[in-house]
């Protein structure tokens, strides 16, 4: 069994064959308001200083991050950026070079001045991927990213039955078949994002009372069927480090993630850093209370934010009212793009309930920007506008959708590998050449 440290040399998966099912667009699965918060543009913005207290990246991973924010990009730019000394820019981005994470992105022009012209330096994404695992509670994602956390491919496979070690045995499985089809790129690690109750370090699903899971040992069981490093976490602090690397949040000083899927959970970061506590219990909302709920909770209480905003409330309701059959929260979309009143009192409803979470959670947190995961706020603009109003014109514009929209549950898997390579980059890829 490989030892679970980030990202180290890339290794074969076995290519045995699986099949996979389609490709399809899934869901993701107020007191007195604080002072207000800040909204910022979303645009690629200067790297932290490695000086910086709040920092804990290596000089590699900030030279890295430059050129994933800002490339094409000159190294003296990045020097500039960064507060390194040019001399130092250099020797990095020989070691990135080497390692094949930065390449430069075109050949040297003629210079009209004297000195060295400027070479400017980008991402070489074109040799390695990650792959994500997204465990849901009716279906598994799998799926490749490249090293700007693009989706290359995805696999969905519904749930047989939720017994973890098959659930996990067919994610394996769906990954093999999706590097055998991209025989020319090298994986790097897997990453696996999952509700409830992660605990990182570890590596362990501690509970997901939805999957009946408890003290499952994902990192161990998935790295012995692919041979490759595994990384696990939540999937709303994955999708956290998916927006601060890639979308939404690039830029910002803080950011909170309200993910409302079957499961209810939030992520916080600040200064990059995405907040665990202790054994990354951090970002449990599903029993904070909704004013105005009416949903008895299996805790007992009536209100809690998971019992309100699940997706499987929204689905009920829609049987319930005859709109829809089934548990899957995209008929009740479909009904109400066609048309159906019903359908749409129920997406814009739950829409503003999730706005009034937030609202909640802007007043405990006041974080810079909030991104928010759910089905009618990603694809539906009066479902927006209801969470918005909910929040007040005073904070809705520090509000928004996650930008991945029905790619959002493979950007989590992927992200949770990805996070890594960016926080070490020198570890996490020295003993693949």
């Amino acid at each position: 069994m490989p030892t679970p440290t980030p990202l180290p040399a890339p290794l074969s998966l076995s290519r045995t064959a699986a099949s996979p099912a389609a490709a399809s667009r899934t869901s993701p699965g107020r007191t007195a308001p604080a002072r207000t918060p800040v909204a910022r543009a979303s645009a690629p913005s200067p790297v932290p200083r490695v000086a910086d207290s709040d920092r804990r990246r290596t000089s590699a991973s900030v030279v890295l991050r430059s050129v994933l924010e800002h490339g094409p990009v000159a190294r003296s730019t990045i020097a500039r950026l960064t507060g390194l000394s040019p001399a130092s820019v250099t020797d990095h981005v020989a070691r990135l070079a080497g390692l094949g994470l930065v390449r430069e992105a075109a050949a040297p022009g003629r210079s009209k001045g004297a000195g060295r012209p400027h070479v400017p330096l980008d991402l070489d994404d074109s040799r390695f991927v990650v792959g994500g695992v997204h465990v849901a509670v009716p279906f598994t994602t799998v799926a490749l990213l490249d090293l700007r956390g693009r989706v290359l491919e995805r696999r969905e496979f519904k749930h047989r039955g939720t017994e973890p070690y098959e659930v996990l045995a067919r994610a394996a499985e769906g990954l093999e078949a999706l590097l055998a089809e991209a025989a020319d790129s090298r994986p790097l690690g897997v990453g696996v994002a999952v509700g409830g109750w992660v605990d990182r370090d570890s590596g362990t699903v501690v509970e997901h009372p939805l999957l009946g899971w408890r003290e499952v040992p994902v990192r161990e069981v998935l790295a012995a069927r692919t041979g490759l490093p595994v990384h696990v976490d939540g999937h709303a602090r994955a999708l956290v480090n998916a927006e601060r690397l890639f979308g939404q949040a690039r830029g910002s000083r803080s950011v909170l993630h309200l993910f409302a899927g079957n499961v209810v959970d939030a992520a916080f970061a600040t200064h990059d850093e995405v907040h665990h506590g202790p054994r990354s219990q951090a970002g449990s909302v599903a029993h904070l209370p909704l004013a105005g709920g009416t949903e008895l909770c299996e805790c007992g209480r009536t209100g809690c934010l998971q019992a309100e905003l699940s997706e499987r409330t929204l689905c009920r309701r829609a049987r319930e009212a005859g709109v829809v059959d089934g548990d899957n929260p995209m008929r009740v979309l479909a009904a109400a793009d066609a048309g159906n009143p019903v359908a749409v009192r129920l997406l814009r409803e739950r829409a503003r309930m999730t706005g009034r979470a937030a609202g909640l959670l802007l007043d405990v947190l006041n974080p810079e920007r909030v991104v928010v995961t759910e089905v009618g706020v990603l694809f539906r603009e009066d479902c927006l506008a209801a969470l918005r109003d909910e929040v007040g014109p005073e904070r809705a514009g520090c509000v928004a959708p996650t930008g991945f929209r029905d790619l959002v549950l493979a950007v989590a898997g992927g992200a949770v590998a990805l996070d890594v390579l960016y926080r070490d980059p020198l570890t996490a890829s020295s003993e693949s050449n």
